[in-house]
């Protein structure tokens, strides 16, 4: 019986992730991919795909944004004043924004708009709202 993908796996694969049907990352065509599971190297949502698959396995994953990143979040965007972000930080449309919380943790936004005032930061994951297609091919688990 071929090996399983366990919650601390090694394992090698190739992957395509896809949001709103288009595709943003493939490892098909191109060497495999190596992960180790539980280390953040692939979202949460994903590893539970990649769960109980065995070697040589070869699915495809359709989910909706509520099990994937979220659905967006309205009080996630926030009008952020200026003083709050060093001089030396980009701020332009599209711009990741990192700060860090009151407990140390460090979080990041992307800035929607700016002006001399402030910034209209979005705090949403940027594929939350978004459904995904997750294909998956074992090559091997360790």
């Amino acid at each position: 019986m071929a090996a399983q993908v366990q919650s601390d796996s090694f394992l090698t694969l190739h992957y395509r992730l896809s949001a709103d049907g288009n595709e943003m990352v493939s490892t098909f065509g191109a060497a495999p991919a190596t992960l180790l599971m539980g280390s953040g190297q692939l979202a949460p949502p994903l590893e539970q795909c990649l769960l109980q698959m065995g070697e040589g396995d070869h699915r495809v994953f359709d989910l909706p944004a509520s099990q994937a990143f979220g659905v967006r979040k309205d009080d996630l965007v926030q009008r952020v004043s200026r003083s709050q972000i060093p001089p030396t930080v980009l701020v332009e449309p599209m711009a990741q924004v990192d700060f860090m919380s009151h407990d140390g943790h460090p979080y990041s936004g992307l800035v929607r708009e700016a002006d001399a005032e402030g910034v209209l930061i979005d705090f949403n994951h940027p594929l939350s709202g978004k459904s995904l297609r997750f294909e998956a091919r074992i090559i091997g688990v360790l």
